[in-house]
């Protein structure tokens, strides 16, 4: 089974940058699309991020695109930078395969992130 670990979040102020880290276990990300999702309190989770595991092509939902960077390795590392931060983002954060309105592997259990002034 695949085991995925998120990490990197933490309190940061409107206008900084955290990087997150998604690593697996049991897999090899070139291999698969990768993608970032978060959950904010009370909503359901979205995905703000993918990279397309053939291709390396990036797609971002409209709130973060200019300000996230989702990047991986060559073995089983996926990597969200995220820049300019806003109070908006503030959500838990995770990583998981998108497959159509699906997802692949069983959630980690994500890392927070928490955008205040």
């Amino acid at each position: 089974q695949v085991h995925l670990v998120e990490s990197g979040g933490g309190l940061v102020q409107p206008g900084d940058s955290l990087r997150l880290s998604c690593a697996a276990s049991g897999m090899i990300f070139r291999a698969y699309t990768m993608g970032w999702y978060r959950q904010a309190p009370g909503k359901k989770r979205e995905l703000v991020a993918a990279v397309i595991g053939d291709s390396g092509t990036t797609n971002y939902t409209d709130s973060v695109k200019g300000r996230f960077t989702i990047f991986r390795d060559n073995r089983n590392t996926v990597y969200l930078q995220m820049n300019s931060l806003k109070v908006e983002d503030t959500a838990v954060y995770y990583c998981n395969a998108p497959r159509g309105s699906d997802y692949l592997f069983a959630w980690g259990q994500g890392t927070q992130v928490t955008v205040s002034s």
